[in-house]
């Protein structure tokens, strides 16, 4: 039997993916966490093939748990699906051993495929996201600004591009103003800018946000 931990914050889309999968993969059990709590209490009180990880999740995003995770389970493979484009995290997912990324807009065809690839001990790289790494090693220019961020700053930045203010963000990532506007005062010192207008259009051509 092969277990696997369904993380999203949208009931429908657990429902819906679990009810696919036990579908569509023999001998397959699924169960679900709706957020970074659940999952942490799911992967240690039972045993996971795998877990299906959301970047967008209440409280601490996927992202940010990946690595707990990795660190109190580090032979879990844990395959992120994410409404994200690749560009905007996966190579960030990859760095933090995930065994692949897979955007929401995929056929269901790519995840099946990336869920068998997980489940053996691959990783899943998408022709998209295979093309974009290939360029980017390519590149003999310096490592672009954002890449100096952490990964809550990156959080952050993405979010002030968007159009959030701090206490916007400090509500949804359940984090006080004080500490989103020190990730804020890290991404100006960082990256050399002084304004939020610099950091949306930067966001804007480095393509970091939908």
């Amino acid at each position: 039997m092969t277990r696997i931990l369904i993380a999203d914050d949208h009931a429908i889309v657990r429902r819906g993916l679990r009810a696919f999968l036990e579908s569509e993969l023999p001998s397959t059990e699924c169960g679900e966490a709706g957020d970074s709590q659940q999952i942490l209490l799911q992967i240690r009180r039972e045993h996971w093939d795998l877990l299906i990880l959301d970047i967008t999740m209440p409280g601490r995003s996927g992202l940010d748990i990946l690595k707990d995770i990795k660190l109190e389970c580090p032979g879990l493979p844990i395959l992120v699906l994410s409404v994200h484009s690749e560009g905007e995290f996966g190579e960030r997912v990859l760095r933090a051993k995930a065994s692949g990324y897979v955007s929401k807009e995929s056929p269901l065809e790519e995840l099946i495929k990336a869920i068998r690839k997980a489940l053996v001990g691959g990783t899943y790289v998408s022709p998209t996201l295979a093309e974009k790494l290939a360029i980017d090693l390519g590149k003999h220019t310096k490592q672009p600004l954002h890449e100096r961020l952490s990964d809550r700053e990156f959080e952050v930045l993405r979010m002030i591009a968007s159009g959030k203010t701090v206490s916007q963000i400090a509500e949804e990532l359940h984090l006080s103003v004080h500490t989103v506007s020190t990730h804020r005062a890290h991404i100006l010192e960082k990256t050399s800018m002084t304004t939020n207008a610099e950091l949306v259009r930067y966001a804007i051509e480095h393509h970091l946000i939908d």
